[in-house]
């Protein structure tokens, strides 16, 4: 039998930035558009995000996984264009999204992404409800489960949270999963563990814990914007978790240019296999292979 495919891209920040209302531009979204029209618009470029989708598509992986911040103020007039642009990728069958804290960068908004992208994070035994998290669905040997980190924060902050409902119906999740053969893949925008207090996921620990005694085979996360593999203990071994630089950038500093994951996950006797291949922006916006690496 052939591998299974899951391609994972991340943090499209998605260019250009419809110009505001004025009404709209209250609070922390002041900060977010300075920051935009000073820095973040020079560095995320929709020609680069084209290339690397167009690429994607080239690979036809079987399915596609995107791990949040689709837009960048969370403005109205945002999302629209992104749900055209996450079509581009593939249809909802196709492709799984969660929201990234940009998604819910004010109170206002924080139930658009939801709404907007329903089909893309929806559970298969909830066909015709809205979304609701986390989520199940199954492509190929996968059992894909979607969680939401996406809170609203003060200026100058953008840590995630779970909770305790979220967290109880995914221990439920993981406990119906760990009877069946399957290849767990974990979604959830932040990383399991930052050095930095104002992007962590506050409630990691207790994930880590839930992890430790059910576990998956993989996390993909993104945020950071830089290439990243960390490993979690997991009742039989250590989990990668694994991170892509934003879908959208050039390179600049510690943060490398657009890239995404393509993962070759497949059945080896009694175990799982798992390589991830990543291609990134180069030179002319040609996309590249980087690197090959054996996952498990």
């Amino acid at each position: 039998m052939a591998a299974f495919t899951l391609a994972h891209l991340s943090d499209p920040h998605l260019p250009p930035l419809p110009t505001p209302r004025l009404a709209e531009l209250a609070g922390k979204r002041v900060l977010g558009y300075l920051n935009w029209t000073r820095n973040r618009r020079k560095f995320y470029r929709r020609e680069v995000l084209d290339a690397l989708v167009s690429d994607l598509r080239a690979q036809a992986p079987d399915h596609v996984a995107m791990t949040g911040d689709v837009v960048n103020l969370a403005i109205e007039a945002e999302f629209a264009p992104a749900l055209s642009w996450l079509k581009g990728v593939g249809p909802p069958d196709r492709v799984t999204a969660i929201p990234g804290n940009h998604d819910a960068y004010v109170r206002a908004t924080q139930h658009r992404f939801a709404e907007v992208f329903s089909d893309y994070l929806r559970g298969d035994d909830a066909p015709n409800e809205g979304a609701t998290f986390p989520f199940l669905r199954r492509r190929g040997p996968l059992a894909l489960i979607g969680l939401t980190s996406a809170v609203p924060t003060a200026p100058f902050m953008a840590t995630g949270r779970l909770g305790r409902t979220q967290l109880d119906a995914l221990e439920r999740i993981l406990i119906k999963l760990s009877s069946e053969q399957a290849f767990r893949v974990l979604l959830v925008h932040h990383p399991l563990w930052s050095d930095s207090r104002p992007k962590r996921l506050t409630d990691s620990s207790k994930l880590l814990t839930l992890l430790k005694r059910y576990g998956v085979e993989l996390i993909l996360h993104g945020h950071d914007h830089i290439h990243s593999t960390m490993w979690f203990d997991g009742p039989d071994g250590k989990i990668p978790g694994i991170g892509v630089p934003a879908a959208s950038a050039l390179a600049r500093g510690r943060h490398p240019a657009a890239a995404y994951n393509l993962l070759a996950i497949e059945r080896d006797g009694n175990a799982w296999r798992c390589e991830q291949m990543v291609r990134g922006i180069g030179d002319d916006l040609r996309v590249q292979e980087l690197k090959r690496t054996r996952l498990l």
